[in-house]
């Protein structure tokens, strides 16, 4: 299952009376439900690639608790964003680290970088659109993989400040 399936049940179980939906598939869990406490709705996952897809997701424990498992993960990000600026795509497409196959990589963890310095380039529709970087500071992480697609707004590189 994809993202844009996991979307479109997410926006039918807004639209409908249903107040919970779950799928097993290849040994995968996924769980919607509607949080009625929050008026928001929780997205519950198991497996690698899932979970990999949806940072908001949290893990469905195994032993059959129907309450979700904190990710400790999620918390350690958010006490450290203040000293990270985020490099987000402007578009959706596939991320590149080089301008070749061939070629060395733009920028790596731990170089710095000006601004105005490309970092990367984003396909999208066949043209290779060259990311720059909106900060001056140290690259301290690299959010996707090689050759990996991209959503729109979705963070690529953690620039420390």
């Amino acid at each position: 299952m994809d993202l844009k399936e996991i979307r479109q049940l997410i926006k039918m179980l807004e639209n409908s009376n249903i107040g919970e939906i779950e799928i097993l598939e290849e040994g995968r869990k996924l769980r919607i439900s509607k949080n009625s406490r929050h008026n928001s709705e929780t997205v519950l996952v198991s497996g690698p690639q899932m979970a990999a897809a949806l940072p908001q997701a949290v893990p469905v424990p195994q032993n059959g608790s129907p309450e979700p498992v904190a990710v400790p993960a999620a918390a350690e990000a958010e006490d450290s964003s203040a000293n990270y600026q985020e490099v987000r795509s402007p578009m959706v497409g596939t991320f590149y680290r080089a301008p070749s196959p061939e070629s060395e990589p733009y920028v790596e963890v731990g170089q710095t970088v000006e601004v105005g310095q490309t970092l990367c380039i984003v396909e999208a529709m066949k043209l290779m659109n060259e990311i720059q970087s909106d900060y001056s500071g140290k690259i301290a992480k690299i959010m996707v993989e090689n050759a990996q697609p991209v959503e729109y707004n979705q963070v690529l590189f953690l620039i420390e400040k």
